[in-house]
């Protein structure tokens, strides 16, 4: 298993070091399904909900990104999604990107050795303003996870095609960690590469770090910051997101008198 994790590590850090780009957000995680854009095998219970409003400052190039994200639980292991993000303070438009809605599929849970696998199939809508659109776009991705005493570890792997010819298909190598310090506070991390839709090649590679608190046992607080390992210019963002999910059920106790 340590050589599997060696390997796909080292291919990661090869394809990465090749270039340097730019993003579209597409389909994201809920907490804490995810570490920021890394996806958990992990699912919503069935019948549970969960709504997140996040944001993002972008420094160097500057503009502001509000994202708001859902996901539903139909199954213990399949749930659907949701991600709509707001971009502004942009020189070049404020506006709406593409919608995505996306299904997380895990057909596989996670034994002694062996990893848990899920697959997530996503789609964009054409609705954004045409400066932060790809005219929509369909993809696949394949998700990875592994807990490994209080580290949780997980890979992903996306192809996207973008709804216009004119651009080039999308290849997202993701790899993050979290490391449950507590029982509520986990430390974040995340390496995020990725070949976007205006590049033959990878063109984007950064680097990213954080912590997710949980205020009580239905929210979720993440703070982050990520830099660009590529040009280091620096480019550098950071990230807030507050998610809620539906409280759990009470269990009730049942109270049990012996007749004297």
């Amino acid at each position: 298993m340590k050589s599997f994790w060696l390997s796909l590590f080292f291919v990661f850090i090869v394809l990465c070091g090749i270039s340097y780009g730019f993003e579209v957000t597409g389909i994201q995680p809920v907490d804490p399904y995810g570490v920021f854009s890394t996806f958990s095998a992990e699912s919503l219970p069935r019948g549970k909900v969960a709504l997140s409003a996040g944001s993002e400052v972008s420094i160097d190039p500057d503009f502001y990104r509000f994202v708001f994200k859902s996901a539903y639980g139909i199954t213990d292991n399949l749930e659907i999604l949701l991600t709509v993000p707001y971009v502004f303070g942009n020189d070049t438009t404020d506006g709406f990107e593409d919608p995505a809605f996306g299904l997380k599929h895990r057909f596989f849970d996670e034994g002694r050795y062996g990893p848990s696998l899920a697959y997530v199939l996503n789609a964009s809508l054409p609705s954004g303003r045409s400066q932060l659109s790809t005219d929509g776009r369909y993809g696949l991705g394949l998700v990875i996870s592994k807990r490994i005493g209080p580290v949780n570890g997980h890979l992903n792997l996306f192809y996207e095609k973008a709804g216009s010819g004119d651009f080039e298909d999308d290849i997202s190598f993701l790899a993050g960690l979290d490391f449950a310090a507590s029982h509520n506070f986990k430390f974040l991390a995340e390496l995020y590469c990725k070949k976007s839709h205006d590049s033959g090649k990878l063109d984007s590679v950064e680097g990213r770090i954080g912590y997710r608190f949980t205020t009580t046992d239905f929210i979720y607080t993440t703070f982050g910051a990520g830099f660009d390992l590529k040009n280091r210019n620096p480019e550098t963002r950071i990230i807030f997101t507050v998610t809620f999910l539906s409280p759990a059920e009470k269990k009730k106790i049942k109270k049990i008198y012996e007749e004297e």
